[in-house]
């Protein structure tokens, strides 16, 4: 999500990181190998992590080797690291109104759920995708339609796999600003695959929902809760926000440093309710360390 920093090369730490009795990691890179990300994320001192599972920008597909599999599931039960979570390719659009984006965008998905399945992770995140040229209904009936025949064959279950519904920004076109579009999707495919949402906290926060007043997030809340369903939510995107709320700018800043700010996290991370969730950061590396700094600063606001 940032630019490379080559955790692999600094000395591994002399104890085991402190952990907190929630699942807090970040994106982590996957260079030279996806299996690397996992030892990453425990340098980084992560209990939980997300990576690419190839590159989020090209639509070439990308074959993982069995020993990549298996040294990747091997890292993650030496240091404990769950869920594993994977992000979908950004160009990717199930929702797409032109034939031949919607196909190769299907083919795409598919790939990611292969990979996902292979690499035995608990979740994929998928953004609901663009409905320019129709109207916000029809995309968001062509989204769930595409996730349907994109899985076809595949068997999730077995495979202990989720898909998971980002909400957006709510940028012109973009569906899945509101809970209640989320909502819809994840309601179309009940039943045909395992479905759930993820919850961007910068999204949320620049699609003009209140999560940095303690009224507003508990009002915040509690329109999940009645939407989606909070149970429903197994991970948070813990981004801060450059952008102010409302303003539908998909900016994200460093934990604390941002319009929402360190008590809005510190609300979020000792919910009761959502103890059993996921925390994963995607904020940007300005400098040397700002990953870990990020990981630091979200397991420092844990009460317990």
């Amino acid at each position: 999500m940032a630019r490379e920093q080559d955790i692999l090369k600094l000395p591994s730490p002399k104890r085991a990181p402190r952990l907190t009795s929630r699942r807090i990691g970040i994106h982590t890179s996957s260079a030279g190998g996806v299996q690397n990300a996992a030892e990453r994320a425990y340098r980084l001192g992560c209990n939980t992590f997300q990576v690419f599972s190839s590159s989020p920008r090209q639509w070439a597909p990308y074959e993982l080797s069995r020993p990549q599999c298996a040294e990747m599931s091997r890292l993650r039960e030496k240091y404990e690291l769950k869920p594993l979570v994977i992000h979908t390719n950004y160009l990717v659009n199930l929702a797409s109104m032109n034939p031949l984006f919607l196909k190769k965008s299907i083919e795409a998905f598919r790939g990611e759920i292969e990979r996902a399945l292979n690499l035995c992770a608990e979740y994929l995140v998928l953004h609901p995708g663009s409905f320019r040229g129709a109207e916000r209904e029809d995309g968001l009936l062509r989204t769930a339609a595409a996730i349907a025949a994109s899985t076809k064959g595949l068997d999730l279950v077995k495979g202990n796999l989720t898909i998971l519904i980002e909400n957006t920004a709510g940028a012109e076109y973009s569906l899945g600003a509101s809970f209640e579009q989320v909502a819809e999707v994840l309601e179309r495919l009940r039943g045909v695959i395992p479905v759930a949402a993820c919850i961007d906290t910068c999204h949320t926060h620049v699609a003009g929902y209140d999560i940095v007043s303690e009224a507003g997030m508990r009002e915040t809340l509690a329109r999940l809760e009645a939407t989606i369903g909070l149970k429903n939510i197994p991970v948070w995107h813990c981004n801060d926000a450059k952008a102010a709320r409302g303003s539908k700018l998909d900016r994200h800043q460093h934990i604390g440093k941002g319009s929402i700010g360190l008590e809005a996290f510190r609300r979020l991370l000792n919910d009761p309710r959502l103890g059993q969730a996921a925390f994963i950061a995607e904020t940007p590396i300005d400098e040397p360390g700002d990953d870990k700094r990020n990981v630091a600063a979200l397991k420092a606001l844990v009460k317990k």
